[in-house]
């Protein structure tokens, strides 16, 4: 910057007199030159979001400008050709945003009218050349190498979601940068918008420098006065493991295929398996070992701008709308996953013990309804630990029913204590996790206050629909709806214990709140971001653990929910899916989930966890919890434990030595990134405190 003011000064002071009517004629325009956007790495510091150099086609709109109207139209043909790109696009790019007539971004250029336009990105290095040496056959059009965004794809992982991606900055948020003299943004810089792109952007993307370029009256470039380098951007170390994803990503897709091969029984089609998620926790501090979303897409297709077919089919409903990031988007009912809380809930109620016996019926019936066990099955009396490893609705129809009469019935007010819902809300649904992600879903507590507002907001649209006429279901629900659809129900209750109803939560907060049951009771913001290292290696700032509560319950209910989770894998619902696997040595906990949705097909669900890890799968439209993901839920855990065979070899497994590194990789002064050492933390092998199964 020095550089730069003393040549204004000798252009101003020294030289003023001699050059003060081609001052006149001529000024100084700042062109910025764009930093190289700040790596995004795993844990053990493989990069996941890098920059590299290719061939770039650029336009200058000054030079185009200059050419005779015929010859331009001519050129703008063959660059469309060249570049692959269509001649209406091109010219749309061509123009500057706010403009008249101009397309909204990010169609449009909105960057610095000096500044030549980029085109196309991984030109072949023939054709770059050729336009190079041939510069009178393509006036205006510059081929040069640049800096662009990269996705190096580790052991073949996606990570779109996690990752995000960028597109030009808004005029809008140009100039409250420059309210706040913020000085690393400029009209042509590139914005994180989704992922970690745009949660970590501050850091990621550097300091742009600057080229103060001497251009006449007509705009025509005479020269370069000064230059100030751009600062390249920060380093983010994440807590993704790069093996760890590679599995889970395709675990998730295989279950999804599967899954659509297998008929639904109820409906007698196969499934429809429209989108998952799956999410691998570390419970100790909650930081995101992996998480995968799908359908997904190729982060990759931002890179140099997307075009409306591209963007048609990111939000599209028949394509999935891969942008969705189902885990931590994708609201829906949680089915049996969502028992052992309410169990906790029961037994904060001071009603309940673990020793409690209720019949398991093969049906509950309240008013005229009976409300049945999965598949009708029965199992007598039996205690809470049972009721969880079997999925025992009709056990916990009970609890939901004999709570709801306690607590008045339908003549308890909104505000009526419920220990189940404030189970639930302990646990953190029904609010934001604190994940450092953008656009978290908060998912919904359907309790009396929340229908009453529901009621009170949708009154006049169900009383107009229940005036028509009509005995299908819908007009049925509206005529009732109209008169008392603020009541909360016995069927309220018995739906919301077992994790059915109006109740949605996402993937992320399942895993958050059984990985406070595997640390004994806290509740941590996951976290994807683990610290910021600057260009060449300096810790900038760590990211630290963050805890968001604990859960509302005696640490001895909360051990005794967690014990009576082993009997899950080992002799309830998912014991078909573990045979031949090492329980003895890892200890896992598991609660199968199946959600009926109105109009669709189940829901699947599966939630496992350890000490050291909890996995959640989910399917929409997927089927059974065990039956859907119970193969791949298995096949991730063999991969995190190096299991083969029934023989578990930690040192085998996708993170050496079973748990995260705890430290942080090294970068040197040439960018060389080297792993940082093995994590001496381990909850592996847990061992069974005194009195406890094994």
């Amino acid at each position: 910057m020095a550089t730069l003011f003393a040549r204004l000064w000798y252009l101003q002071v020294v030289s003023g007199d001699a050059y003060q009517a081609q001052a006149a004629e001529n000024a100084v325009r700042d062109v910025a030159v764009q930093p190289q956007r700040g790596l995004i790495v795993d844990a053990m510091g493989r990069p996941l979001a890098a920059s590299r150099q290719s061939w770039v086609l650029s336009v200058d709109r000054t030079a185009l400008d200059e050419l005779a109207k015929e010859r331009r139209a001519d050129l703008l043909r063959r660059v469309a050709g060249l570049s692959g790109t269509a001649l209406s696009d091109l010219r749309d790019r061509l123009q500057l945003c706010g403009s008249p007539g101009a397309p909204p971004p990010p169609r449009c250029w909105n960057g610095s009218p000096y500044q030549p336009v980029p085109i196309a990105e991984d030109v072949p290095q023939r054709v770059a050349v050729s336009i190079q040496e041939r510069s009178e056959d393509f006036p205006a059009l510059i081929a040069e190498r640049q800096t662009v965004r990269d996705y190096p794809e580790p052991f073949g992982v996606n990570a779109a979601h996690l990752l995000g991606y960028l597109s030009p900055v808004t005029g809008e948020e140009y100039e409250q940068a420059q309210a706040r003299d913020d000085v690393t943004l400029t009209t042509s810089s590139l914005v994180g918008r989704s992922g970690v792109e745009r949660e970590y952007d501050r850091w990621l993307r550097g300091v742009p420098g600057i080229e103060a370029l001497g251009v006449d009256s007509l705009g025509r470039v005479l020269g370069l006065e000064a230059r100030r380098k751009p600062v390249p951007g920060d380093t983010l170390v994440t807590s993704i493991d790069a093996r760890v994803q590679s599995v889970v990503e395709r675990e998730l897709h295989s279950t999804i295929m599967r899954a659509r091969q297998t008929v639904d029984t109820v409906t007698g089609r196969p499934y429809e398996a429209t989108s998952g998620a799956a999410v691998v926790l570390d419970p100790g501090d909650g930081s995101v070992v992996a998480m995968a979303s799908y359908p997904t897409y190729e982060p990759q297709v931002w890179v140099g701008g997307i075009n409306d077919r591209q963007l048609d089919h990111l939000y599209d409903k028949g394509s999935g709308e891969p942008l969705l990031s189902r885990p931590t988007q994708a609201q829906l009912a949680p089915g049996s996953t969502f028992k052992p809380f309410m169990a906790l809930g029961a037994l904060a109620s001071g009603e309940y013990t673990m020793s409690t016996q209720l019949d398991c019926s093969s049906s509950f019936t309240v008013g005229n309804r009976a409300y049945d066990n999965f598949e009708s099955g029965a199992y007598g009396n039996i205690t809470m630990a049972r009721a969880l490893q079997v999925s025992c609705n009709t056990f916990f129809y009970r609890i939901g029913y004999d709570l709801w009469l306690k607590a008045g019935g339908d003549d308890a007010p909104a505000g009526t204590q419920d220990p189940l819902v404030e189970a639930a809300q302990g646990a953190g649904f029904g609010s934001l996790t604190g994940i450092d992600l953008p656009g978290e879903a908060s998912g919904r507590i359907a309790d009396r206050r929340w229908k009453l507002e529901y009621w009170q907001d949708n009154e006049d649209y169900y009383c107009r629909i229940g005036k028509q006429p009509g005995s299908d279901y819908l007009h049925v629900f509206a005529r009732e709806f109209c008169i008392d659809g603020y009541d909360y129900r016995a069927g309220d209750a018995v739906n919301f214990v077992i994790g059915q109803g109006d109740t949605i939560i996402t993937p992320l907060q399942l895993a958050t709140g059984y990985a406070a049951i595997a640390n004994g009771g806290t509740l941590y913001a996951p976290r994807v971001g683990k610290a910021v290292l600057s260009p060449d290696g300096e810790l900038v700032r760590r990211i630290p653990p963050q805890v968001q509560g604990r859960l509302p319950f005696p640490k001895a209910d909360i051990e005794a929910i967690d014990q009576a989770l082993l009997g899950v894998p080992r002799d309830g619902t998912l014991a078909w899916k573990m045979g031949g696997f090492p329980l003895d040595q890892v200890r896992l906990r598991a609660k199968t989930g199946t959600a009926e949705v109105y109009g669709k097909q189940t829901t699947s669900w599966l939630a496992t966890y350890d000490k050291n890890y909890v996995v959640v799968m989910m399917v929409e439209q997927g089927g059974t919890g065990s039956g859907t993901s119970g193969d791949s839920m298995r096949r991730i855990w063999e991969g995190l434990y190096g299991i083969d065979r029934g023989r578990v070899t930690p040192a085998d497994g996708l993170i050496p030595g079973v748990t995260p590194p705890t430290g942080l990789p090294s970068v040197d002064a040439s960018g060389t990134i080297t792993p940082p050492r093995r994590a001496q933390r381990s909850a592996w092998p847990e061992q069974p405190e005194q009195g406890q199964r094994r």
